[in-house]
């Protein structure tokens, strides 16, 4: 099975499908995401782009609110923080690297800054 991902005018990931092998595949059963894409777009309208649960393509598996980035040929995830910048390989980091002494941390954008959290998870 392939998955495919229907994009919106700002590249926005609207929905996500699974489609048979046989309606990606061309005559000689060779899957191709132009086919894919083009079934998709005959049975829903709409702009479509493979993605892979193993990322094997596009850096992450698509999911709804996502964003198709062309230049990068990614799926981006939403930022979870205004400060935090996107890596080489489409995730976002925070400004700050995660201490990693082992101990609990959760992000506080007012102060740019990793705060120990109480407890376990």
């Amino acid at each position: 099975m392939a998955h495919f991902a229907e994009l919106d005018a700002d590249n926005m990931v609207k929905r996500v499908i699974v489609v048979s092998n046989s309606d990606t595949a061309d005559a000689s059963g060779v899957e191709k995401e132009h086919i894919g894409a083009a079934f998709c777009e005959r049975l829903l309208g709409g702009t479509w782009k493979q993605t892979s649960y193993n990322a094997n393509i596009r850096k992450h598996y698509a999911g709804i609110g996502y964003t198709y980035d062309t230049g990068r040929d990614a799926f981006i995830t939403p930022q979870p923080y205004p400060s935090w910048a996107l890596d080489d390989n489409a995730d976002w980091q925070a400004p700050v690297p995660m201490p990693t002494d082992g101990k609990m941390y959760r992000w506080d954008e007012e102060t740019l800054s990793w705060v120990e959290t109480e407890g376990m998870v």
